[in-house]
């Protein structure tokens, strides 16, 4: 016993040695004394904390390669996952092999996210029963919901149109169309579709609004609510599905995004973050208003949230280019 203790002294004396002068196994290091190099090891590391990238429509005109840059980007960003605001092809096709043919291309392009995907139509999407009936054969639903470490994710459709005014409003579109290509944007602003309240705000049924509050009421229990909605659906004249939605919303932290205009907006409605975001490669109009490509990158945690407005022209990879050669597009 003699000869064992003092090996074993030594023993636990050469562990203590190399044991890390923090009690927090994530951070380790070799300094002793009360003097440290740092401000504090209260490490932003949160179990329930996650990060997740929101971009905008691409349609009206897509610009080439903006959008596969800005995939690139988003793998360079590491979100966990990747949502959208809708208008994600141009559409607006009687062919049913041109509609699968745009799809295809968005799809290739969208595959090479590293983060999952979730889909979200916007008009461009989801006018027209042709376009219905593509999205429910490629993706199913129009509008659903999940939930990520207790955040909960509602998407919406703003094109849930009866049949009937759906088919009114195809066929205006349809001349609107031609009328822009005739004679530009201008053009398009005289057009009857460019001037009806479903043109700016569009339509969420009574049934898309039950559904949702039937959501709402099963997930009282969640940090946080996003609502991912094309159009704002709460400027159209006596609104009333989407009021619904606010008012089961109104006692928890909710944010909403949307697109369709393709112009950057921030504002508060019932106390909650409301931001409408421009374009990830769409056509852009900066006579309107702040006008570029860009993404949201969104945190959260039991805290809070916290959101980052990053332009495409500023995220760059390590050797201080921005990827695919995107030095070489205009992003605004």
């Amino acid at each position: 016993m003699f000869r064992i203790i003092p090996s074993l002294l030594l023993l636990l004396l050469l562990a203590a040695c190399q044991q890390p002068a923090s009690n927090n196994n994530t951070f380790q290091h070799g300094i002793s004394g009360d003097n440290k190099p740092w401000s504090h090891t209260q490490f932003d590391n949160q179990n329930d904390k996650f990060s997740f990238a929101v971009f905008s429509d691409l349609t009206g005109g897509e610009r080439a390669g903006v959008f596969k840059v800005a995939i690139e980007q988003l793998n360079l960003l590491r979100p966990e996952l990747i949502v959208n605001v809708g208008d994600l092809i141009e559409g607006a096709d009687s062919d049913t092999s041109e509609w699968h043919r745009q799809w295809d291309s968005f799809d290739k392009r969208a595959s090479k996210a590293r983060a999952p995907f979730f889909y979200m139509g916007g008009n461009h999407d989801l006018t027209g029963q042709l376009s219905r009936y593509i999205w429910k054969e490629r993706l199913g639903p129009r509008y659903y919901h999940f939930r990520y470490k207790d955040v909960l994710f509602l998407i919406l459709d703003t094109e849930d149109h009866s049949i009937d005014r759906m088919a009114e409003i195809e066929l205006m579109r349809s001349k609107a169309i031609e009328q822009l290509k005739e004679g530009g944007w201008e053009a398009f602003g005289k057009s009857d579709y460019a001037n009806i309240p479903e043109r700016t705000s569009g339509t969420i049924s009574r049934e898309q609004a039950e559904y949702f509050l039937n959501v709402i009421d099963t997930h009282q229990d969640v940090l946080w609510t996003f609502v991912l909605i094309h159009k704002p659906a709460w400027e159209k004249p006596e609104e009333m599905q989407f009021s619904r939605i606010e008012k089961a919303l109104n006692k928890r932290p909710y944010t909403v995004f949307n697109g369709h205009t393709h112009v950057y907006k921030y504002m508060q409605r019932h106390g909650r973050d409301y931001i409408n975001l421009a374009t990830t490669g769409g056509h852009q109009f900066p006579e309107t208003g702040p006008s570029y490509d860009h993404m949201m990158w969104v945190t959260v945690d039991k805290q809070g949230v916290s959101m980052a407005n990053l332009k495409l022209s500023g995220i760059m990879d390590k050797t201080g280019q921005i990827p695919l050669n995107g030095d070489t597009l205009a992003f605004e």
